[in-house]
């Protein structure tokens, strides 16, 4: 993964103490997207074992605990526990800490990499430019994201629509706030997006979780 400098830019209701949207560059949806690509294991292991909500965490502690005589010879435990992760995750910002997988460390700077071999790997036909950005989505764009999480290109008209669906009727209670996120903010980021349906509020108004939305 690469070095970390990402931010992202909250509209914030002050009074219903709730995230509205978020605006973002490519290394943010990159980022969103990456989470994707990580294998259950690899979350579990992020996440750390107590951390999970339901069953997943025992059964990561049990394949760890079973012996090598209770599995087939053909079986790589290291595979199961440590998966590997997509190589495309090499040029998203590095918001999660570095996770060993079965063949090693899974998040690889490509950087010295031939472009076109990195080209090679992927299902679609990619121009120079485009692949030397790295990453999943195109740059030189901002991105609405949602509470939710849900991602779609900036546009003023989109921005206006969101604030007459959400009902807001005191402008002035909206504030801007612009966040800059490191691992801590990436791991809860992970954590939040499997267990709730906002969670940029839950994130980044960790004072406020659990509340619930105005209407």
């Amino acid at each position: 993964m690469a070095p970390a400098n990402v931010s992202l830019k909250l509209l914030v209701d002050t009074k219903g103490h709730w995230v509205l949207f978020a605006e973002a560059g490519k290394d943010f949806v990159d980022f969103l997207f990456f989470m994707l690509s990580l294998p259950v294991a690899t979350v579990i292991t992020l996440l750390t074992k107590q951390g999970m909500v339901g069953c997943l965490g025992n059964l990561y502690k049990s394949t760890e605990n079973l012996g090598d005589t209770y599995f087939q010879a053909t079986t790589n435990k290291d595979a199961l526990l440590k998966p590997k992760v997509s190589s495309y995750g090499a040029n998203v910002p590095l918001l999660l800490p570095n996770i060993q997988s079965s063949t090693g460390q899974i998040y690889r700077c490509l950087s010295h990499e031939n472009p076109a071999t990195l080209a090679k790997t992927t299902s679609k036909v990619l121009n120079s430019t485009a692949a030397n950005q790295g990453g999943y989505v195109k740059g030189a764009i901002t991105y609405t994201i949602m509470d939710d999480l849900t991602v779609t290109p900036m546009s003023t008209i989109l921005n206006i629509t969101m604030l007459n669906k959400f009902k807001v009727k005191e402008v002035g209670a909206l504030q801007e706030r612009v966040i800059y996120l490191g691992m801590n903010e990436g791991v809860k980021l992970l954590k939040a997006s499997l267990q709730s349906k906002t969670v940029l509020t839950v994130v980044f108004l960790t004072q406020k979780v659990g509340r619930k939305r105005s209407k």
